[in-house]
C-alpha cells in the first residue's frame, strides 16, 4: 500500500555549543543583542518532515511517496532518496531558491535556538494530488502553508483518507482553517502542546 506523504524536504544543520546560552546573553542588553558561539561540532543531515516520514516508513517495509519540493541545491537528497529506493515522482525542484533548511544550535543543558529557511518549501502547492489506484492513505504533514491547505482539499476530491499532522505549521492557521482540517481528515495527530493550542484555536 503506497502513502502519499505532503511535507517538507529539509536539510538540517546541527551543531553543538559546549556552553550555556545564559551564560553567554547579558539580560540587561537584550535590546542590542549581538552574540557568537563557538560550535566545534557541526553536521548537516538529510531531514523534513516528508523526508523523515518517508525514511521511517521504507525501513518498516512501507511504500512512501513524499510529495515536496526541493530547491536548486537539492540534487544530493534526490540521490538520497532514490539510493534508499524512495520515489522521487512527487519531488518537485525550483531553481530560483533553496532547499528549505533548519539550523539548530544546541547547548550543554539542552536549550537549543533554531533559524529555519523555509525556501523551495513556499512553493510546494505546485504539486498536484490526482487519485492513483496504489495509494491508500495520505499524510499532510508540516510544509508551505498553502500547500496545506490545497493539499489537504486535494486529498478529500481524490478520496484518500489522510492523517492530519500539523506540528509546527500549527500557528500558521485559524480556528476556521484548523478546524476545516479537522472535518476532512480521517485522523488528526498532535503532541500535548499542539493538542491544547489546537483545542484553543478551534
Amino acid at each position: 500500500m503506497a502513502v502519499l506523504i505532503c511535507g517538507s524536504l529539509a536539510f538540517d544543520t546541527i551543531m553543538t555549543f559546549e556552553g550555556r546560552f545564559a551564560e553567554q546573553i547579558l539580560p540587561d542588553q537584550l535590546h542590542i543583542l549581538n552574540v557568537s558561539f563557538l560550535v566545534p561540532s557541526l553536521r548537516r543531515d538529510f531531514g523534513g518532515c516528508a523526508g523523515n516520514i518517508a525514511y521511517s516508513l521504507q525501513l518498516l517495509g512501507g511504500k512512501p511517496l513524499p510529495m515536496a519540493m526541493l530547491g536548486s541545491d537539492g540534487a544530493d537528497y534526490l540521490s538520497r532518496l532514490k539510493e534508499l529506493g524512495i520515489s522521487t515522482a512527487h519531488v518537485g525542484q525550483a531553481h530560483d531558491t533553496y532547499t528549505a533548511q533548519a539550523m539548530i544550535m544546541t547547548d550543554r543543558d539542552n536549550n537549543q535556538i533554531t533559524a529555519f529557511h523555509p525556501g523551495a518549501m513556499m512553493q510546494a502547492h505546485v504539486n498536484r494530488i490526482e487519485p492513483q489506484a496504489d495509494v491508500r492513505l495520505g499524510i499532510i504533514a508540516p510544509d508551505g502553508r498553502d500547500a496545506m491547505l490545497e493539499h489537504a482539499a486535494q486529498m478529500v476530491a481524490a478520496d484518500i483518507p489522510f492523517v492530519f499532522d500539523p506540528g509546527q505549521g500549527l500557528p500558521m492557521f485559524n480556528g476556521a482553517e484548523l478546524s476545516r482540517f479537522v472535518e476532512q481528515a480521517t485522523w488528526v495527530t498532535v503532541n500535548d502542546y499542539e493538542g491544547k493550542m489546537l483545542c484553543e484555536r478551534t
